[in-house]
């Protein structure tokens, strides 16, 4: 991928992931999961889990304490694949999961490469998997400004994931409405807004100063009680990059520390809105490109593998809302096999269909299902292998819903026209 931030891709693989083991349930206290992080010697989590083997040789249920040791010897050998922690470290769930209740057992084990750097060390062994330290991960780190002002002063604040930092806080020095007895009300007021102008042009100088260094600034949130905010906004005080990335404006009760935290409790709805004003916008372009003709977009599966084999897509663009797969049916008899692209729940229909159906090459009836995947992975991995970027799209703007319905949730944006698209 060309970006280094945590793409929509790693999220949405890491939000399926953790969806699918927090659904996971063990019949008793028999569901592993260890954390190990990067720097960490893999032999240490061995020779952990060898003493974990013998503490679960006291358990008194003989099943409990038979699937126990079986999901540690699992985790073990898992680990012994790695010479040591990828960069990111490595989170290993392994257990027990009843299929179909009491003594229908499987052994299931999944092994995730975090997105970013884990620091916790972490063994447990309970009735469900450990993910909640991951599902952190799913946070955007990146930094949002806060700045709170009224006439009396203001906060600058920052906010990077749980984060949160009182960078400065200024007192405004502009007196009060009621004027001073002796002074006429036009002085008064003259006087009084001279000041007020000082004041915005010193915080939008602390400010500019703050966040245009900033990496990765997504946006700056400007809030405060009454109508002062709004009188700064029109001003031309902050710099121009500035005034582009404030991505809402709120009442607050507060203007110091009390109204800061007023924002965070409102700051992820207001995150959630920026990347959907990311989906809308990637959507727009592929729109305009399909309104003008350009050539330089296709859709559908069928037309955007074509287009992937080829290396010509820029961006592919791909609707968190697909439940469709990619399988294979390959025949035991030859080396016959078939992908065909389904809807999850026609997959039963398809295995029940083989039996007893004939292969096309050598008429065996030896056709059965050896591969399935879900086809968002299927094309975001031929992507991947040609360094394209993939965004996946939510159904929760009006464009991510119309890339659904009208362009069957799969479309890409090219680099150059194709002979025959």
């Amino acid at each position: 991928m060309s970006s280094k931030k945590k793409t929509s891709l790693e999220l949405f693989r890491l939000r399926k992931i953790l969806s699918t083991l927090g659904k996971k349930e063990g019949r008793a206290t028999e569901l592993i999961t260890i954390y190990v992080p990067p720097g960490k010697q893999i032999s240490d989590a061995v020779t952990m889990l060898r003493t974990e083997y013998g503490t679960a040789s006291n358990i008194k249920s003989t099943s409990t304490r038979k699937n126990v040791q079986e999901a540690i010897v699992k985790v073990q050998q898992r680990l012994k694949l790695f010479k040591a922690p990828p960069k990111n470290g490595l989170v290993i769930f392994c257990g027990a999961i009843p299929q179909n209740g009491a003594g229908s057992e499987r052994m299931e084990t999944y092994v995730l490469v975090p997105p970013e750097p884990i620091s916790l060390y972490l063994y447990r062994c309970d009735s469900r998997f450990h993910t909640e330290h991951l599902q952190e991960l799913l946070r955007d780190k990146e930094n949002y400004g806060i700045l709170l002002i009224d006439t009396s002063g203001a906060t600058i604040a920052t906010l990077s994931g749980k984060k949160l930092k009182i960078v400065r806080q200024l007192h405004s020095g502009v007196p009060g409405k009621t004027r001073a007895g002796g002074q006429s009300a036009r002085r008064y007021e003259r006087l009084r807004a001279m000041r007020l102008n000082e004041y915005f042009a010193r915080v939008a100088n602390h400010t500019n100063d703050i966040f245009l260094p900033m990496d990765n600034l997504k946006g700056l949130i400007l809030a405060g009680p009454g109508p002062t905010k709004y009188d700064f906004d029109k001003g031309d005080y902050l710099n121009y990059m500035l005034k582009k990335k404030i991505i809402d404006t709120m009442d607050t009760a507060y203007v110091e520390e009390q109204g800061v935290k007023e924002v965070v409790e409102k700051a992820p709805e207001i995150m959630r809105k920026v990347r959907y004003i990311e989906e809308k916008e990637i959507m727009q372009k592929f729109l305009y490109e399909v309104g003008h003709d350009t050539g330089l977009i296709t859709y559908g599966e069928t037309e955007v593998r074509r287009a992937l084999e080829a290396g010509s897509v820029r961006i592919l663009l791909l609707s968190e809302a697909l439940v469709t797969i990619r399988v294979t049916v390959s025949c035991g008899a030859c080396d016959f096999k078939e992908n065909k692209t389904l809807e999850k729940h026609k997959l039963h229909e398809l295995e029940e269909s083989l039996n007893g159906k004939q292969c096309a090459n050598c008429n065996a009836q030896s056709l059965s299902i050896t591969n399935t995947q879900d086809l968002i992975d299927t094309l975001a991995d031929l992507a991947e292998s040609s360094n394209t970027d993939v965004e996946v799209i939510s159904s929760e703007t009006e464009e991510g819903q119309m890339l659904k319905k009208a362009f069957g949730g799969i479309a890409a944006m090219l680099r150059f026209k194709i002979d025959g698209f």
